[in-house]
């Protein structure tokens, strides 16, 4: 609303006198302030950094900026998050997950903002949801590994919701094909590579030898490859291993790592798109998008 020449000079006393505008205040006269809260459960499980990524970048061409929160493994700093992060009275909210407390939905509810929840999928989402099934995940690998002949199988496994999911998935569908006895060693979140040599020694200390091994992540199962190496095991004649998540090293251990890709950029990018069609006013019914997955089949299966 101003010529240029004025816009130039008023720039530049800003520049000279380190002026930041009060956002708050902004947003009391507005309506809005310019910022969308995103909670996760950790920055050092990798598989969430290109979702954050892609959804920070589209919503910063929009003008906002994220606020992110990490809950940790499980959930459990979830609820005071929210109320920390509603205090300040984001124009959206983007969570990680489906499973929230009673508590915490009813503030999400009472707040009256869009929220999608992502990386996960149910008929029934508080308002928008952008995931996929981790059940069906499980189920398809499963069915991947019986195709190529395997009947004993091990899993290594992250006690967090999302992979449990997966989890049954897979133990499920193995015992519809017969497999009534697939052995679990379950390992705390986030994963790591150790956990993943642990995993598999502890299958081998309890006499077990299964022909496949099942891992809730890539971090897991590049630790089963090591330990399994370290033992003389072979890859995939003796053991064959699968992961989740086709993170960079996957294709480049020896041999590469079969896993399960899911479009991580794909769920922030979606994610933001539907909060920014909200946000200009298309208050349409809640909408579900599925991004699915893919078995990308490698070496080491």
């Amino acid at each position: 609303m101003v010529t240029a020449e004025t816009f130039a000079q008023v720039q530049q006393v800003i520049d000279r006198t380190g002026y930041v505008p009060n956002l708050l205040a902004g947003g009391l006269a507005s309506k809005r302030t310019r910022l969308v809260a995103a909670i996760v459960p950790s920055i050092t499980n990798v598989v969430f950094v290109e979702t954050i990524q892609a959804l920070t970048d589209r919503l910063w061409e929009a003008g906002y900026q994220v606020l992110l929160g990490l809950s940790g493994y499980p959930s459990q700093r979830e609820d005071a998050l929210l109320s920390a992060i509603l205090s300040r009275r984001p124009d959206a909210i983007y969570l990680t997950g489906i499973n929230h407390s009673p508590e915490a939905r009813q503030r999400l509810l009472t707040a009256k903002v869009p929220i999608v929840e992502t990386w996960d999928m149910t008929p029934t989402p508080m308002d928008m949801l952008v995931g996929f099934s981790h059940e069906q995940v499980g189920e398809a690998v499963a069915r991947h590994l019986l195709a190529k002949g395997h009947r004993t199988f091990g899993m290594v496994w992250a006690d967090d919701t999302r992979a449990l999911a997966r989890r049954r998935g897979f133990v499920e569908e193995a015992e519809r094909h017969g497999c009534s006895s697939v052995e679990v060693v379950t390992v705390a979140a986030p994963s790591t590579l150790a956990l993943g040599r642990q995993g598999l020694a502890l299958l081998i200390d309890r006499g077990v030898t299964p022909t496949a091994v099942f891992c809730s992540s890539d971090v897991l199962a590049h630790g089963v490859m090591e330990e399994a190496r370290s033992r003389d095991i072979a890859i995939p004649s003796d053991l064959a291993v699968i992961g989740f998540g086709d993170l960079e090293l996957a294709r480049h251990t020896y041999p590469p790592m079969s896993t399960v890709r899911v479009d991580r950029a794909a769920i922030g990018l979606r994610a933001a798109e539907l909060i920014l069609t909200r946000m200009n006013g298309h208050n349409g019914s809640s909408e579900i998008v599925d991004v699915g997955f893919e078995i990308i089949d490698r070496g080491t299966t």
